[in-house]
């Protein structure tokens, strides 16, 4: 009977969530506050989107960090953090601005990522979400970031947009961060 008791009891519980406490939201997941870090403790199954929730760490202008996992921003690429752009003649530091951009629209604000691909430097990638706000594309459309066409079409019309506004990057000249990488 006990034999019984135990295959049951297992077989309708996963034994991982008996390993720490904290509340699990409805997917098995929550975050451990002690790490910072969000966790699951299921694999989620084939047909649902894998997503990451967190208060987010900013790292550049197209990633960022949610507990130790690095989150590459689909569809965008943003200037090095130490890329310089020119502005009326003088150099600016865009790279820094648009860390900056991307930390202010973020704030202390929780943000839900749901991944598209791993790249190969096994990053996440993913788009990502603050309330109803698309980071991806408010970086693009804002001039923060350009639409990365090598990887996707999704964030043309918002380069388009910020573009003939002049906005951000927009605003004078520079190197397209995947071509100021390949310099350096």
């Amino acid at each position: 009977m006990k034999f019984l008791f135990l295959t049951i009891f297992y077989s309708l519980f996963n034994v991982n969530v008996l390993a720490h406490s904290g509340g699990l939201n409805d997917r098995g997941c929550h975050n451990d506050y002690r790490i910072g870090d969000y966790h699951c403790h299921h694999r989620p199954s084939p047909n649902k989107q894998e997503k990451f929730i967190g208060i987010p760490t900013v790292v550049d202008g197209d990633t960022i960090k949610i507990g130790r996992i690095r989150i590459r921003l689909h569809g965008i690429d943003a200037p090095e953090s130490k890329q310089m752009c020119l502005s009326d003649g003088k150099q600016w530091r865009c790279g820094w601005e648009s860390t900056n951009a991307l930390a202010n629209i973020v704030g202390k604000h929780w943000v839900t990522c749901i991944k598209t691909d791993v790249d190969r430097f096994k990053r996440i990638v993913a788009i990502c979400r603050v309330g109803p706000i698309n980071l991806n594309a408010w970086m693009v459309e804002n001039g923060w970031a350009v639409a990365y066409r090598r990887y996707s079409l999704d964030y043309i019309r918002e380069e388009e947009v910020s573009r003939a506004s002049g906005r951000g990057l927009w605003r004078g000249e520079f190197i397209m961060p995947w071509d100021w990488r390949r310099s350096k």
